[in-house]
């Protein structure tokens, strides 16, 4: 078999409860539970596409893995779901976080402590669908055609980022649409995985808005939100004084020893703020605004020099947060929320390179088996050893390693190769996932 990694990641899901939690879901179609893993499976492989599942009955395959189907039979069984069968399956894949934090606490460490931090990351993306055959598919605000993708992930700093909800919606719809029940989902799904520390919920501009602030002080956690440059926020801009502008560690930003500061081209300052004030007067938010400004570069004169300037002039960028951290330090971690591009280009480049059927919920159904099969990557990387590896590098180094199946008395034994520089990061996985589980903590 090409894939024997396969066998240590998936007896991981069943340790973390997948199998047990596949029982809830009610799709009208036979051995649900057997195909939902084959389809999970599949994608931990590399599949990015229906037919892509047929490398489950290469080689060797069926001889360790009972229940593996067809293509045309995993199809079809995407295609009988509904929109309720896909919110089962969601509810689903947050169950199976908490289990794998369960049973590989590292996956969020340092956030299950009291005095912990975690972060709660929303964006949406747009994945581009060819042919007219794509239900709900339209021209978002990306321009081009295709499907739109929102999730929410959990990271702390010491740990890389799980997806905690995501979910499919039509090409054309406005990124904010639906963030309040998919964020307040997402902190449930996070406390269930034992996050028990402080969150801090961050966002772009697309997000800025009581939908999302509201639902984050509703759930008693912090947010962190880029602000619109609206007129009352380019005041408050404008209102701060040049004292206050602090420099910043910031891209050929250099230390000055005997100062002790930076000189650089990047500086922060913070304002009393109150956001919403359109709204009704029990939505307003007094909040803090913190602005970061960036000094533009000056363009070359025509002669290829570079013209002495006689005005600075920046590049503002603003956002509100209710957190009690330092000012720059709540900059730094508002900034970090670019970490969520890392987890879309992931599942761009793996799952979700595909939207691959034309009927929307078989594409929902495929979206939430990817979310499913990616925090399993992470939590086999976390127990293997390789908590910073990417899922095509967990696939490259760890799954897609080739074993050779011998029958021992009525056993199957696999003969991995020699001299692979993996062996004990796949010892340390295949020890995770049929192992004893780690000591309950209190």
């Amino acid at each position: 078999m090409s894939t024997a990694g396969l066998v240590p990641v998936l007896a991981l899901a069943e340790s973390a409860g997948l199998y047990d939690l596949l029982t809830r879901l009610s799709v009208p179609s036979p051995n649900t539970g057997a195909k939902s893993v084959a389809v999970i499976g599949g994608m931990l492989a590399g599949a990015d596409s229906i037919d892509d599942l047929d490398l489950l009955r290469h080689g060797g395959m069926p001889r360790l893995f009972a229940g593996v189907r067809a293509p045309s039979t995993l199809g079809t069984f995407l295609r009988s779901f509904t929109h309720g069968h896909v919110q089962q399956l969601d509810a689903i894949g947050g169950d199976l976080l908490a289990g794998l934090t369960a049973r590989v606490p590292g996956v969020i460490a340092g956030a299950q402590d009291l005095q912990g931090f975690a972060c709660i990351d929303v964006d949406d993306t747009i994945r581009e669908v060819h042919g007219y055959a794509k239900q709900a598919a339209a021209y978002g605000y990306s321009g081009v055609r295709g499907l739109n993708i929102q999730l929410a992930t959990v990271c702390t700093p010491l740990a890389a980022p799980v997806i905690a909800r995501a979910r499919l919606r039509k090409g054309n719809t406005a990124s904010a649409k639906g963030v309040g029940r998919l964020l307040a989902q997402a902190i449930g799904t996070a406390r269930a995985a034992g996050v028990n520390g402080q969150i801090l919920c961050r966002a772009d501009s697309a997000y800025y808005g009581w939908a999302f602030v509201g639902t984050a002080i509703r759930k008693k956690t912090w947010f962190g939100v880029t602000a619109r440059m609206t007129k009352t926020v380019t005041t408050a801009i404008t209102s701060i004084d040049e004292a206050a502008w602090v420099a910043i560690k910031y891209p050929n930003a250099i230390w000055e020893e005997d100062e002790q500061r930076w000189i650089s081209d990047a500086e922060v300052a913070e304002i009393p703020f109150v956001a919403f004030t359109g709204r009704r007067k029990s939505q307003h938010v007094p909040c803090r605004l913190i602005v970061r400004r960036v000094k533009r570069l000056q363009p070359p004169a025509p002669d290829g020099s570079q013209q002495g300037e006689l005005f600075a002039t920046y590049r503002h960028h603003a956002f509100i947060t209710n957190s009690t951290l330092t000012m720059i330090e709540a900059d730094q971690r508002h900034r970090d929320h670019a970490i969520v591009e890392q987890v879309i280009a992931e599942l761009k480049d793996n799952a979700l390179a595909h939207l691959p059927s034309g009927k929307y919920v078989a594409n929902a159904a495929w979206v939430s088996c990817a979310v499913m099969a990616f925090n399993l990557a992470r939590a086999a990387a976390t127990a293997a050893a390789l908590p910073k590896a990417r899922w095509r590098s967990l696939r490259r180094k760890i799954i897609r390693v080739a074993a050779r199946i011998a029958s021992t008395s009525r056993r199957l034994d696999l003969h991995l190769p020699t001299h692979w520089p993996w062996a004990k990061n796949w010892q340390a996985l295949h020890a995770v996932a049929t192992g004893p589980p780690p000591p309950a903590t209190t």
